[in-house]
């Protein structure tokens, strides 16, 4: 008989591809790692529901899920920035303004903690790697635009 006309096993492993994890520092906020041991907490309970229910596939993605929040918190460095710092470093918020007059805020945070919408931006993001390291007044360059710093804090 054909393979093709065989009913599948039921206990066949199912195959999700892991999360991929960034070669990066994993330098989060104080913020941030709380959004990790968050994420960490709300799979450990899905995980189990997903077990008692024996919810083969949904068992495998939220397994795979908390390996990648797992693996990000056993890396995860927690940074804040100097309160006195006249220079921008992680975990700052930065106000830019361009020619025309318009401003753009931004946090700079870890990876995971990224929300472009929610004005956070990764910190090996383009942007915040042209602003590292300068203060207020000086202008930096990004898709071909220039943009001063006007705030750091």
């Amino acid at each position: 008989m054909s393979r093709a006309f065989t009913k599948e096993q039921d206990d066949a492993p199912i195959d999700i591809a892991e999360r991929p994890i960034s070669p990066h520092r994993n330098l989060v906020t104080p913020e941030g790692l709380k959004q990790i041991e968050s994420e960490i907490a709300t799979l450990q309970e899905q995980l189990h529901k997903a077990s008692d229910e024996e919810d083969r596939e949904t068992n495998a993605r939220v397994a795979r899920d908390l390996r990648y929040w797992t693996a990000r918190r056993e890396t995860a460095e927690v940074s804040v920035p100097d309160p006195d710092s006249d220079v921008v470093r992680f975990g700052m918020t930065v106000t830019i303004e361009n020619d025309d007059g318009k401003a753009q805020t931004w946090k700079i945070v870890g990876e995971d903690e990224a929300d472009a919408a929610h004005g956070k931006i990764s910190h090996v993001s383009p942007v915040a790697v042209a602003l590292f390291g300068k203060g207020v007044g000086d202008v930096i360059t990004v898709n071909d635009k220039e943009w001063e710093i006007t705030a750091i804090g």
